[in-house]
Parts: C-alpha cells; structure tokens; sequence
C-alpha cells in the first residue's frame, strides 16, 4: 500500500475506495510503513551535494553519488550551512566512503568543508548566480557582454574564459569604479554594483569552475544536473501529496531518495 501510495501516485481517499477502508485508516497504516532501505560497498566517490528545501525553513541535504547514480546521504535541514555538510561528509567518511572529488553549488563556507578535494562549482548555477545580478535582458553593453561571457561557460576552456573575463574587465574597470553620491548623507556608493558583484562572483568562482577538465580520469560533471533531476522528481511526487504533516512527508522523502 505504502509503494502504491508513493510510486503508484494513489491518494489516500484513491487507496481507501480500493481497500473498502476509511481514509484514517488508510493513512495509519501508511504512517506504520518503513521506507525502502539499500546497501551499497564503501567506495571512493564522485559526490554532486545539495539541499533541496520545501519552505523557507525546511530542507533535505543530499549526497549522490555521480559513478552510482545512487543517493548515498540524507538528512532533514533548517537552513544550509557549512557545519550539515560537514557532518554529513563525516558520516559517510566513518563508513568508509572517500571522495575523489565534489561538485558543489557554489554557496560561500561549503569549499573549506571540501579542502584537499577537487571541488567543482556547478555551471549552471554560476550561469543563475550571474543571471540573477544582471538579469536575463539587461540593458547596460558592460552587463550585457559579461553575461554573454558568463553564458560561454560550458562551450569554452579555462584558459580562454580566463582570457575572456580580464578582457572584459580591463575594458570597463573604470566604468566599475564610477561613484554615486547620497546628496542626504553625503555617503557615496559604486553605482553598478550589481555588476561588481556578477563579475566578483566569476572571478571568485573561476578556480573551481573548470575542475572537471583538469582531471578528465575521474569523469567529474560539470554541473549539478544529476542530482537536480533527483529533486524534480522528489517534487514530482511529493506534489501529489499536498498538505501531508512533517513526519509522513520524511518518510515519503526518504523512500524516493533511496531509490
């Protein structure tokens, strides 16, 4: 029943017309069902690690295994922090999985959790990072020729984006610098930060953006996409199950996850 409940994509009236059974029955033996377990070797891995949240204060960090294509880790979040995915790595650390290397969204603390590991900033978040800063239409040429830039990530190598950026950034570093004054405060501030922060945020990340090419034996990806398809399914399913309380949710969440 619970299978069908989640695989099968049945409600709890849809298995209560089935079972000739009432609805708070039906969900007391949902809520009596164990998720699916699986066991998997202890193996070096290449781990694609993210949280996927339902609401702003509740979350579940994931560890996938990129080779398996399998979940190895998950744990409900409040918020995503360094200190979870130090955990998390710790714990699957002490059951004697290593890391050959991790592909990472790029949140700010998460790399120090990663040190001595190849750590690659998925490309595509990158892309929204920029996009986000700058919009996907903007107006002003500087904007519009560093996401173009920013846009060529996954086409080029790390040595011609390297070239791309401090061009463009040699020909518009004074535009960078221009100032606005608060007439009310006198105070001053950059007035196109936003695209200070777009360019800063490529710069920063450039070190980690191309990992992937740098150590082409261990077939690291270049994005995210592995474990992002993982969650648009979660949610896929999950949505059939609106309104569900906290703990039966868990357990739906951990039955698709270890699949």
């Amino acid at each position: 029943m619970f299978r069908n409940y989640v695989w099968g994509k049945q409600t709890a009236l849809q298995l209560g017309a089935e079972n000739h059974r009432s609805i708070d029955w039906i969900r007391r033996q949902l809520d009596k069902a164990e998720p699916k377990g699986f066991h998997l070797f202890p193996q070096p891995v290449v781990a694609i690690v993210d949280v996927i949240f339902f609401g702003r204060e509740y979350g579940v960090l994931v560890f996938r295994s990129y080779d398996l294509k399998q979940n190895l880790y998950w744990t409900e979040v409040k918020s995503e922090t360094a200190a979870i995915y130090q955990e998390a790595k710790q714990i699957l650390e002490e059951l004697g999985f290593t890391f050959d290397a991790v592909v990472i969204d790029g949140r700010p603390g998460v790399r120090a959790v990663f040190k001595g590991i190849p750590i690659q900033i998925c490309q595509f978040h990158q892309i929204k990072t920029v996009n986000k800063y700058l919009t996907r239409r903007p107006k002003l040429q500087a904007a519009i020729e560093l996401r173009t830039i920013a846009l060529a990530l996954t086409e080029v190598n790390e040595e011609y984006f390297t070239i791309l950026l401090n061009q463009w950034h040699e020909k518009w570093k004074e535009f960078l610098k221009e100032r606005t004054v608060n007439p009310e405060t006198d105070k001053w501030f950059y007035t196109h930060k936003r695209i200070r922060s777009a360019y800063r945020s490529l710069k920063t990340n450039l070190p980690y953006l191309f990992t992937y090419q740098k150590y082409p034996h261990l077939n690291i990806p270049n994005t995210t996409n592995s474990l992002d398809g993982s969650f648009s399914y979660l949610r896929t399913l999950l949505n059939i199950h609106r309104g569900l309380k906290q703990e039966r949710r868990w357990k739906l969440i951990q039955e698709i996850l270890a699949k």
